[in-house]
């Protein structure tokens, strides 16, 4: 009698365990396919996709920084103190976009906004965005297809497996290129 409880005890856990999992396979941290609403509803599709601002316009401090971060205000209004209609509104007809006040009105009172960051590393990892901006890699590399997003989202997992994956097949090509490997053979370029 022991043994059929056990055993059927055993049986369940299992059953609950394969049942959770086929729930979310994703690993612990993957936050890929998180995209939150943010202030204003800023279309990478637009600005990226349709009008092709390269990336490092607005993100600036990507070349020469660990961090790509978020752009001031400034950045946007260097555009959009002249740019205030919607998108697709005809030349010489008027259609302010109220997303574009709400950014002119936080500029001029120096408020800015409180984006949600969408990704994120664990604390031990470090990703150095300037090595890899100076080295050639796409931002699309990691962050997807931006250019085609309404919203941002995560668009990859960001795991070891993943950056491993990309510095292997990077050293291969440099390899058949008759070159010496670039990319870092351990660790510890990202990991502290």
């Amino acid at each position: 009698m022991r043994t059929v409880a056990i055993t059927g005890a055993v049986a369940f856990g299992a059953s609950l365990m394969i049942f959770a999992l086929s729930l979310d396979t994703r690993l612990l941290g993957d936050q890929s396919g998180y995209k939150p609403a943010q202030p204003i509803p800023y279309s990478h599709a637009l600005h990226a996709g349709e009008l092709k601002m390269d990336c490092l316009f607005c993100h600036t401090s990507a070349e020469n920084s660990r961090h790509a971060g978020i752009p001031p205000l400034s950045t946007c209004m260097k555009c959009h103190e002249t740019v205030l209609d919607r998108a697709g509104t005809p030349m010489g007809k008027s259609d302010p976009s109220p997303e574009i006040q709400k950014l002119r009105d936080a500029y001029a009172s120096g408020r800015g906004f409180a984006w949600i960051r969408i990704h994120r590393l664990p604390a031990h990892v470090t990703f150095p965005h300037s090595r890899h901006v100076r080295a050639g890699v796409a931002c699309q590399s990691c962050h997807g297809e931006v250019q085609g997003m309404e919203r941002v989202e995560q668009a990859m997992a960001l795991t070891m497996g993943e950056c491993l994956a990309c510095h292997r097949l990077e050293n291969q090509k440099q390899q058949l290129a008759g070159k010496p490997a670039q990319a870092p053979t351990d660790c510890s370029a990202c990991h502290h």
